[in-house]
C-alpha cells in the first residue's frame, strides 16, 4: 500500500523500482506483491478467525483484536518490501501510482494486479488452514448504502495519505502512517475499511469474522475504485507536482 519515490519529484525514478543502485526485476517484484499482499490477507483473515475464538460475545473486542493486528501487520509489511516493489499490495494503489506519474507499463501494472490478487486469495486459504478452518466462500452480506460510502470515504483517504506523503518527501513514514489509517479506518468507517480490492477478492474465500460475500464485492470494488478517483484528485489539488 505505498510506493517510494524521490522527494521532490512525487513519482517513480524510472520505469523499474530501484534498489541499492540496481534494477529490481519484475518477477521479484511481482513476487513481494503477491507475498506481501498473501501476508496482509493472512494477518487479516487469521486475526479475525483468533478473535472469534477468543472473544465470541464481544464483537467491540473481536473488532479491536482484529483492527490492531492488521494496522501492526500492515506496517510491518510496507517497512519490509518498500524498497523493493513499493509495497502496494493493493490494485488501486498501483494503479494510482501511474495516474501519478510513475513509468510502469501496462504490463507491469497487470502483473502487479494479478500478483496481488493471486497472493490476496492464498493468503485467505493460508489461515483458514492455520486455524483448522475450512476454506468456503463467505456468506456476509455488506453492501448497504452505508458501507459503500465508507468504502469511498476509507480508499480516498488511503490513497490521500500514501502520496500526499510521498509527494512532500516523507516516504520514511508511510508504513507507519498507512498502518494507522487503516487501523483508525476500522473504528470510523461502517465497513471496517477494506479499501483494496486484491484483500476484497481474498476475503471471498473465507466464511469467517473477515468475509465477505460475493454478491457485496462488485459493489465494494466499485466503490473502492471512486474513493481512489477521489484520493487522486485531492492528491493533485493539495500537493501538486511539475508533472500535474
Amino acid at each position: 500500500m505505498s510506493t517510494d519515490a524521490p522527494p521532490d519529484s512525487g513519482q517513480k525514478p524510472s520505469h523499474e523500482e530501484m534498489r541499492a543502485g540496481q534494477v529490481v526485476p519484475l518477477w521479484r517484484r511481482a513476487a513481494a506483491e503477491a507475498l506481501g499482499t498473501g501476508m496482509l490477507v493472512a494477518i487479516v483473515v487469521g486475526s479475525g478467525i483468533a478473535a472469534q475464538q477468543l472473544s465470541p460475545r464481544d464483537t467491540g473486542l473481536m473488532l479491536l483484536e482484529n483492527s490492531l493486528a492488521t494496522a501492526l501487520g500492515l506496517s510491518v509489511l510496507i517497512a519490509v518490501f518498500q524498497r523493493l516493489s513499493g509495497a502496494h499490495f493493493n490494485p488501486i494503489v498501483t494503479i494510482a501510482d501511474r495516474v501519478l506519474g510513475a513509468r510502469r507499463s501496462a504490463a507491469e501494472i497487470a502483473v502487479y494486479i494479478a500478483a496481488q490478487i493471486a497472493g490476496g486469495i492464498g493468503g485467505a486459504v493460508l489461515a483458514n488452514a492455520m486455524f483448522e478452518v475450512p476454506t468456503r466462500i463467505s456468506t456476509t452480506d455488506r453492501a448497504t448504502a452505508g458501507h459503500l460510502l465508507a468504502e469511498v470515504v476509507a480508499t480516498a483517504g488511503l490513497i490521500m495519505v500514501i502520496f500526499a506523503l510521498v509527494r512532500s518527501g516523507r516516504s520514511s513514514v508511510v508504513a507507519p502512517a498507512v498502518g494507522a489509517h487503516i487501523g483508525a479506518a476500522y473504528w470510523f468507517t461502517s465497513s471496517t475499511s477494506f479499501a483494496n480490492p486484491a484483500v476484497t477478492i481474498g476475503r471471498i474465500f473465507t466464511d469467517t469474522f473477515a468475509g465477505i460475500a460475493p454478491t457485496s464485492t462488485l459493489p465494494f470494488l466499485g466503490a473502492q475504485i471512486i474513493g481512489a478517483a477521489i484520493g487522486v484528485a485531492l492528491t493533485v489539488l493539495l500537493f501538486p507536482s511539475r508533472k500535474d
